[in-house]
């Protein structure tokens, strides 16, 4: 039975380094010929949820952060575009959303939170009461399409993404995941691979890999010390303000139109 297991255990800087050479390594030079199903996305976006569905859809290992065997399997990254990379799936979601679930996963202790991360996090972004997430939004959101990007994700949201744009083999969006998850990999798989796939296996998958059966909590439930916070769309409504509109619009409103999250910038004028 594959181990598609959560379980992070600590470990060095140096192995951390190793493998994630390693995997850069292998999706660059045998993803074909392994095959590799490669998985990138921006944090936050549901790329580990999207890599366990494939990973027990075609049998093989999901990795994660740990040092990959040398075999077929899901790996997940967050890789801007490389033209030695087959099989590859880009998994997307609003990026308001994702500032959001960033907010909560960098600066409040989660159940894969390393000892000492978020105390880390909160000195190389400090602010007075980190509970007042819609007061510290807008200075957030600078901060991870500034200084942030290179030393939090190493990336922007919208350069992720974009480097992407026309290349992916597949285009997976987090909301149609939440919407409907056994077609929405269906048609991932399909548009990958250009085999049919078995959407009656990916109706069990789903269930079995749901946001209500992973946490015993239902959608829109929030539980800030999981990693699984509250798995829902839009919860953006909830925290934004209009200067975190404005923020978001002056880094990565181009992006968020292009998705087709909004047709136009009139969205940061409605209810806020």
């Amino acid at each position: 039975m594959t181990d598609n297991s959560n379980i992070t255990r600590p470990r060095s800087q140096w192995d951390i380094r190793l493998g994630s050479v390693q995997r850069y390594w292998m999706c660059s030079f045998h993803s074909r010929t392994l095959p590799l199903y490669i998985v990138t996305e921006y944090p936050k976006s549901g790329g580990s949820w999207f890599g366990q569905m494939l990973a027990a859809y075609f049998g093989v290992p999901f990795p994660r952060n740990r040092r990959p065997s040398f075999e077929s399997c899901v790996m997940h990254g967050h890789y801007l575009y490389n033209p030695l990379f087959h099989n590859v799936f880009c998994v997307v979601r609003d990026g308001r959303d994702v500032m959001v679930s960033a907010y909560f996963h960098l600066f409040f202790q989660h159940d894969r939170a390393h000892p000492g991360v978020i105390e880390a996090n909160r000195r190389m972004a400090p602010f007075d009461d980190y509970e007042n997430v819609r007061e510290n939004l807008p200075a957030f959101i600078d901060f991870m399409f500034g200084r942030g990007a290179r030393r939090v994700f190493r990336v922007r949201w919208d350069r992720l993404i974009d480097s992407w744009n026309g290349r992916a083999g597949a285009v997976v969006k987090y909301e149609d995941l939440l919407a409907n998850a056994a077609e929405t990999t269906a048609l991932a798989i399909e548009s990958v691979t250009g085999n049919p796939a078995d959407r009656e296996r990916l109706a069990e998958i789903g269930e079995r890999f749901s946001f209500e059966n992973q946490t015993r909590r239902r959608p829109g439930e929030e539980n800030r010390s999981s990693f699984l916070r509250k798995g829902i769309a839009g919860d953006w409504k909830n925290h934004f303000t209009r200067a975190a509109c404005e923020a978001f619009d002056r880094h990565g409103g181009e992006t968020l139109i292009r998705l087709g999250y909004e047709s136009d910038r009139s969205w940061i004028d409605r209810g806020l």
